[in-house]
């Protein structure tokens, strides 16, 4: 049996530095390394930034054309307010604002915005979802 878990996201990016400059300007700080990947450390998991082309080759597919955007990363917020501080803070780094943050049909509110390489990544506030002071979520169980 797998373990139910993520431990590493690496996003395959097409210019190495200008999405460490994107991620620095969010206040992110890697961890020093190899200067061929960048990895931020994420409570228990990471995430990793590769040379698009380099991940391809590493996955075993050389000359494979890797998309972006069929999937959202999501950072989830304790109120409204600190969604559109965030918001605002990626947009002043450089993402494209693809869904400015409002309320939304099942109770919360998020928006939607793309890294310099397309990746997409949400920001909500969950009433139903629980934070703890690390920010760590909690999804409660059916009642």
């Amino acid at each position: 049996m797998t373990p139910q878990r993520v431990t590493l996201i690496t996003l395959g990016v097409s210019d190495l530095e200008r999405s460490r400059k994107f991620y620095a300007a969010l206040g992110w700080e890697p961890v020093p390394g190899p200067p061929q990947v960048i990895f931020y450390r994420m409570d228990g998991m990471a995430l990793g930034l590769f040379g698009v082309n380099a991940l391809a080759d590493d996955q075993g597919r050389p000359g494979a054309q890797l998309g972006t955007g069929a999937m959202t990363l999501a950072q989830n917020f304790a109120t409204e307010a600190e969604v559109d501080a965030a918001f605002e803070a990626a947009l002043e780094a450089g993402a494209e604002a693809l869904k400015r943050p409002q309320k939304v049909f099942w109770g919360g509110y998020s928006g939607y915005y793309a890294d310099p390489d397309g990746h997409v990544w949400e920001l909500a506030m969950n009433p139903f979802w629980e934070l703890d002071d690390a920010g760590r979520l909690t999804i409660p169980d059916p009642e």
